[in-house]
């Protein structure tokens, strides 16, 4: 793990470990003091050097995490607020759980898109293989036996020379999209213009709209739970899960409805935060004094939700590729072999 770049899986574990330790009577700075101690990586132990510190110099804990200006400004805000409602051990164990999920939700998309992404490769290479290498061979069969082929097959046999031809030429520009890609990915600026075009195209559709909610709904449980009113809990949801201007019509739609004196859950449903379910569980929950949980169960739920709905696009996708690439190969076969055998036939 670099310094400059703290990932989910890190920030799950730091706030994990800190969260046990508080738990067991220690306080922040005798804490980090053991984390340190305990750290073998070069960046993080200068890490956790900076934050001890910044405590030792009676800085509170958020305070040193801001100061050190690589921690999520999510993370900040909400061990600020535990901190004030005297539950930094509970925000810690939540943040911890927050960022669990969002590397497991990362796993899931990774897992689920890789397998479709190598058979679409492969789909590719064997028609490219079928078209510039087996084709020709074909053409050789026929002009010896004094007749051409198909002119599907001719057709694709001349796309082929022509692919083959501009081989040199295909490669480079392949290798400098690549490239620019990578360097538009590797600058922060660009890669956020491009996150909110994506943001602002699909980022209310779709299994993209439920990672969004799942995302302000488990956002939402760990403001409750750090002593935050309504309003703030929608505020620190919205700056997690936002970014598109649907999602944040939808998020100040919400607010809106809790000004105008309407209970969260149904000003959470009809600004389309929460599905009717949904929002009858967190209705129930607080009549029974228990909103944190029943948002903590929507949210659980709200997770394995997305996981579900990745799992079954992928398993459209697959059969779709397979059929496809059966049928362009098939295609292919036959618009050679069916004229093949007819000449066969003839000659026999």
């Amino acid at each position: 793990m670099r310094h400059k770049n703290l990932n989910n899986t890190y920030l799950s574990m730091f706030c994990s470990e800190l969260a046990m330790l508080l738990d067991a009577g220690l306080t922040v700075s005798d804490g980090l003091q053991i984390l340190l101690e305990d750290e073998q990586h070069k960046d993080s132990k200068a890490l956790m050097q900076g934050l001890v510190e910044r405590m030792g110099g009676g800085d509170q804990f958020s305070i040193a995490l801001r100061d050190m200006a690589v921690f999520p400004r999510y993370m900040i805000y909400s061990i600020e607020i535990g901190e004030k409602t005297g539950r930094t051990v509970e925000t810690l164990k939540a943040l911890s759980d927050y960022y669990d999920r969002q590397v497991r939700l990362a796993t899931t998309i990774r897992s689920s898109v890789l397998y479709p992404a190598i058979l679409l490769i492969l789909m590719v290479l064997v028609v490219l293989i079928l078209i510039v290498q087996v084709l020709p061979i074909f053409n050789e069969v026929f002009t010896g036996l004094g007749t051409q082929m198909s002119p599907v097959a001719m057709t694709l046999m001349n796309f082929g020379r022509w692919l083959g031809d501009a081989s040199v030429v295909i490669a480079i520009v392949v290798c400098a999209v690549i490239v620019i890609a990578i360097l538009m990915w590797a600058l922060p600026g660009i890669r956020k213009k491009l996150s909110s075009l994506f943001s602002n195209i699909w980022g209310d559709s779709g299994v993209f709209g439920r990672i969004a909610a799942s995302r302000f709904v488990y956002a939402m449980t760990l403001a409750m739970a750090s002593g935050l009113n309504m309003e703030s809990s929608i505020d620190i949801a919205a700056n997690v899960s936002g970014g598109s201007k649907a999602v944040d019509k939808k998020h100040k739609l919400c607010k809106e409805l809790l000004g105008a004196g309407k209970p969260l859950s149904e000003a959470l449903c009809t600004a389309g935060l929460l599905t009717t379910q949904e929002a009858k569980m967190l209705s129930i929950g607080g009549r029974s004094g228990k909103s944190e949980e029943a948002m903590s169960e929507i949210a659980r739920r709200s997770d394995l939700n997305v996981q579900d709905n990745i799992n079954r696009i992928v398993s459209r996708i697959e059969p779709t590729l397979v059929i496809l690439s059966s049928v362009v190969v098939g295609i292919i076969l036959l618009s050679v072999m069916l004229p093949l055998m007819g000449i066969m036939t003839s000659i026999g």
